[in-house]
């Protein structure tokens, strides 16, 4: 094994074959073809849903690029890289990140979607991040010289704090995380908008969930009320399907909470629409009572194969803590090891469970999470987003061994934090163009509506 201050040389070095500017330069290849990719997803989705999916993906560049993780894995399998894989989460754009509780109950503020984690570049997360920056503050009507300042601060943020915690013992990195309780300091102009999120966190509870979608049968139990297409009930058979897949879920979970489990039964359970890229997928949400009717609400979500597997061309190499053949095989081991990777903190009832070929992983419903409202941020409250995603994502990278090597390929100047920027400018030129083909296409019948 490498030391650190090895690893950091190399990095450093490395800056010759690939300097920091060349990660400037978008290379569309010539073989792009973006709608088929959408097309290729849609083969093992739920037929009824796509055209929801192509409805809410049409909605805005932003919403597109959002559900289109696929697409830009395929794009960066053509750029440049420093050789340096980490655990990564596929996609890391700006509404992947937001608030939930910890197991103590406190506000955390980290990544929050993990379906795309994979062991891949870390510069790909990098860039997804700040080419969403870029979507994201044009759609806000920022100019281009906001949109980039937001974006080098994004990528700032990312170079100085995985710099700092490389400087830190690997322990200290596995447990530093961002604690909103512990108080990070917003502009003033945001304050009032992280104060709606954590607001809104206390709202999303298991309790509200069931008095607001569910009423209570003659024999005691809960049942969801029906909001199609959001919210349907399933077939007998295949809810049978999935009230015993879920005692198989038990077996991948810690003991404890294995053991918690047995306080509760199932009441009821519904397939839910969830997202933006997910739509269609198969995701279903269950709702369980305890002894005195306490409520609990687990969502079992499908989880396919990464795009950065799928799309990018990666080879399915693993880190440790997570088995090679089960990482690439078993997709939804792969999500739930990576979220646990990534986090500081994760939900513990975070588990997995295959069924008919297909694998799901499970975890609680509305425990707490919420996001900020990126289109009501002013410009102040925007470049401050955006920083502390580029911290957060920092942080779960700095968990792989390769952080040393990517802080020494990064150095003290903002060269790469520019030349990102520019390279998120090029690829916003990008996915507004793919929206745009995607809306036609629509328009003219190639996706259902």
């Amino acid at each position: 094994m490498a030391s650190g201050a090895a690893l950091r040389e190399a990095g450093r070095a490395r800056r010759a074959s690939v300097p920091r500017s060349a990660h400037a330069e978008y290379h569309p290849h010539g073989g792009r073809d973006p709608l088929g990719i959408v097309e290729d997803q849609n083969v093992d989705r739920v037929p009824e849903l796509i055209g929801l999916r192509t409805s809410r993906m049409r909605e805005s560049a932003f919403a597109f690029y959002r559900g289109t993780a696929a697409i830009q894995a395929a794009d960066l399998a053509h750029e440049v890289v420093t050789g340096a894989d980490v655990v990564v989460s596929g996609d890391a754009h700006l509404s992947n990140f937001g608030f939930y509780r910890s197991p103590q109950r406190s506000l955390v503020f980290d990544m929050n979607d993990f379906d795309e984690a994979a062991v891949a570049p870390w510069e790909w997360d990098v860039k997804r991040l700040v080419a969403s920056v870029v979507v994201a503050a044009r759609a806000l009507g920022g100019s281009p010289v906001q949109a980039e300042a937001a974006a080098v601060a994004a990528a700032e943020a990312y170079r100085g704090a995985l710099r700092r915690l490389d400087a830190l013992p690997a322990l200290e990195r596995f447990y530093r995380r961002i604690d909103l309780d512990a108080g990070v300091a917003p502009p003033r102009s945001l304050r009032p908008v992280v104060r709606e999120a954590r607001r809104a966190a206390k709202r999303r509870t298991a309790s509200r969930v069931i008095a607001r979608t569910t009423v209570q049968g003659e024999d005691g139990r809960r049942r969801f009320v029906e909001d199609p297409p959001v919210s349907s009930h399933v077939a007998q058979e295949l809810r049978d399907v999935v009230e015993r897949l879920f005692q198989e879920y038990l077996l991948t979970v810690r003991a404890d909470v294995a053991l918690l489990f047995q306080h509760y039964r199932i009441d009821d359970l519904v397939r839910r629409v969830v997202g933006v890229g997910s739509v269609g997928t198969r995701c279903y949400i269950i709702a369980l009572s305890g002894p005195d009717g306490e409520p609990l609400v687990m969502q079992v979500k499908q989880a396919g194969q990464a795009v950065a597997y799928q799309y990018g061309g990666m080879p399915g190499e693993s880190m440790p803590g997570m088995r090679e053949e089960r990482a690439i095989a078993e997709h939804g081991y792969r999500v739930v090891s990576g979220q646990r990777i990534l986090q500081a903190v994760s939900d513990p009832f975070l588990g997995h469970l295959e069924n008919d070929g297909r694998a799901f992983y499970v975890r609680q419903f509305r425990d707490g999470n919420s996001s900020v409202a990126v289109d009501t941020l002013d410009e102040d409250g925007f470049v401050w987003y955006a920083r502390a995603c580029g911290m957060v994502l920092a942080r779960g990278h700095a968990q792989s061994p390769a952080a040393p090597y990517i802080a020494g390929y990064l150095g003290g100047g903002d060269a790469f934090d520019r030349a990102v920027a520019r390279w998120g400018a090029a690829y916003a030129d990008q996915a507004e163009a793919d929206h745009a083909a995607f809306d036609e296409a629509a328009r003219d019948g190639r996706f259902p509506v």
